[in-house]
């Protein structure tokens, strides 16, 4: 049963968590975002009374 073999897995696994952990995070951590949130005030917005016209 060639499959049991251990030899060409064993590398394919290694070499694939080599480019997974050494590769990839550089480029996701380099993406950029188009939109940056702007910082919001701390103040809290002052809050009007509700003028019922109908009354």
């Amino acid at each position: 049963m060639p499959q049991l073999i251990p030899a060409p897995w064993l590398i394919i696994l290694l070499f694939t968590w080599f480019v997974f952990l050494t590769i990839l995070p550089p480029k996701v951590l380099a993406h950029t975002f188009p939109n940056v949130p702007s910082p919001q005030s701390t103040q809290k917005p002052k809050k009007e009374p509700w003028t019922w016209l109908w009354h």
